[in-house]
Order: structure tokens, then sequence, then C-alpha cells
């Protein structure tokens, strides 16, 4: 676990680095693809024994030879050899070095960008050891997504603390965390806003910042400090102990535990936005270790996202009032 500073402009796509963490097959076949195919790649997902598919954000496809695959084009296949040979890319060819990491389901590379593996979990005591005969690796693109989080800014900012204590929730795929750095970024710059503030992130699947050897690779502000990899009920006291931050944001609230640092990040006079995992308000109110917190109404603003009409687009916006209001009414009920 480290706390660094933030660089500005550091690993916007970085797309070429990327591509060299690919085996020369697929390498080779992605820089023949069509003008404009790696600019909307999303992902590029590899499954030993079946074809290699480029996920875009309205759909997926098999990579073929000459780029996208086309009519009765054969798909390029996922082989044990290219297997073997993504693994020496990624880990600089020891992949014991990179064990801590691969027991934890992914890596993260220069430029930020997250690498996911999946296999066969070796387990002790009910705690994933490491993974071994990997057979899938999802590589997902990093993009700075500037102004992801203007529409959200008048709802996070007032109160006491300038900033408003916030929840942003959502399915999975409606652009939380790339709101939550361009969030950062914004406050800690001072973007549209009167004054700048101290931000710290708690980055405990590096993915806000996209730390790569202690660097964060995303521009989340020149006042962000950044702990990185460190469970979010310790790393919150971390951070509201060593930086006096006066904003912590974090990714995915859910855990039990999470409900103390929450409470302490309130008591310490620090404003928190942190997302969830909720498809509605409904279910968000429904989940046992946020219950406590909702409850308690520790949160100030309520924001679910969608991915319609976009990615990221604001659904609905609630008061921690409305929110009670809610417990209330189910209660009674």
């Amino acid at each position: 676990m480290k706390v660094v500073r933030s660089s500005v402009g550091v690993g916007q796509t970085s797309l070429d680095g990327f591509l060299g963490y690919l085996p020369q097959a697929i390498r080779y076949s992605l820089c023949r693809a069509c003008e404009g195919v790696l600019d909307r790649l999303l992902e590029i997902r590899l499954r030993l024994g079946r074809p290699v598919m480029l996920v875009f954000e309205d759909c997926e496809r098999p990579l073929g030879h000459s780029g996208l695959c086309r009519g009765g084009e054969t798909p390029v296949v996922f082989t044990r050899a290219m297997r073997d040979e993504t693994l020496q890319l990624l880990t600089d060819r020891s992949i014991y070095a990179a064990e801590e990491e691969l027991r934890s389901g992914y890596l993260t590379i220069a430029g930020g960008h997250r690498i996911g593996v999946v296999g066969r979990a070796v387990v002790s005591n009910g705690v994933v050891e490491s993974i071994v005969d990997i057979s899938g690796i999802n590589f997902r693109v990093a993009r700075d997504v500037k102004d992801a989080a203007v529409e959200i800014m008048p709802h996070v900012l007032g109160g006491p603390l300038g900033v408003r204590t916030t929840l942003v929730y959502s399915p999975p795929g409606c652009g939380k965390t790339t709101l939550l750095r361009d969030l950062a970024r914004r406050l800690s710059d001072g973007i549209g806003i009167p004054r700048p503030f101290r931000v710290s992130l708690v980055d405990e699947r590096s993915e806000l910042a996209g730390c790569y050897r202690g660097e964060p690779q995303r521009d989340v502000g020149v006042r962000t400090d950044v702990l990185d990899r460190a469970p979010k009920a310790v790393g919150i006291m971390m951070v509201i102990r060593s930086m006096s931050p006066e904003v912590v944001i974090t990714d995915e609230l859910g855990r039990a535990e999470d409900v103390y640092a929450v409470e302490e990040c309130m008591n310490a006079g620090v404003a928190l936005v942190a997302s969830a995992h909720a498809g509605s308000l409904q279910e968000l109110v429904r989940r046992p270790a946020l219950e406590a917190m909702l409850s308690r109404g520790y949160f100030e603003r309520y924001i679910g996202l969608s991915n319609e009409p976009r990615v990221g687009a604001i659904a609905q916006v609630n008061t921690g009032n409305e929110v009670a209001s809610l417990f209330c009414s189910n209660a009674k009920a």
C-alpha cells in the first residue's frame, strides 16, 4: 500500500503500450484493423480455445486475421501458446513476482489498463492463495473521460463542508468509476468551482487512479493523493490520519466493515463520495451491508446512474431525508 501524488496528464489512452502486452499474432491482427477500431475499443477478451473477442460500447465482434472478422473469415483463436506468451509479457517474464496481484484476479499495467484473469483458484482456509491454469484474460482499455462528472457537480457541491457526502449507485457498466475519477480531478483542480479541494482516493482495486509501480496513470488532479490497493475500511482511516483530506473518494462500498470507516469519516469532518452496485434505489436499501449506513442518514445525496441514453447518464437523485423516509415506509410495511 502506497500513498502517491497524482501527476497531471499521465497516461491518457496509451494504446501503443497496451498493444505491447498482447501476443504477436493478436497484435498483428489488431494493427490491420480498419481505422477507428482501436479508438472505440473497450475490452479484448481472450478465452482459451475460443475466438478473440473485441468489445465495443454497442457490440462484440470476433477478431479476424486481417482485422474485424467479416463474412466467412476464420477468427483468431486464443491458444495455449498465446496464453503463455501473454502471461510472460504481463508479468515481465516472472509470474511468481506477480503472484500477489494475480491472486486478486487482475493486474494493472502501464497506462492504467486493467487486466482481469480467471482460471483455477488455489484456496486455503477460504482464502484464494493463487490462480493457476489461467483460461481467460480480459484486457480493459483505460481512458480518461473528461467532463464525465459535469452533470453531478451541482448535486455534490454544497453543505457545510463544501462537498456533500454522496453515494453514486448503478448496475455494473454504467460509468461509476469513470465518473468518480473525473469528479476527483474537477474537485482537486478546482474546475468550475470557487476553490479546489484536497482529495484522497482510496483505490482498493487500482481502478480509479490506475497506479502502475506507484504512479497514478489516470489524471485525478494535482491535489489528489492516492492510497493504492488498501482495503476501504482500513484505507479511509489511513488517509484521514496521514493526508488531512477535505474529500475522500472511494469505489464500491458494500462490506459490513465499511460502515465504521464511513462513520469515522463523517465524525472527522471529511466529505465522502463513494459508489455502490444497485440497479435502483429500492435494490440499494435492500442490501444488508449498506442498510446501516443508509438508515442512519450518513449520505446527503444519492445519485443513480444509467447507460441510457448514454453511459453515465443521471437516472435519479434523492436526498438523505427521502431515503430515510423510504426506510420508514419499508419498516411500516
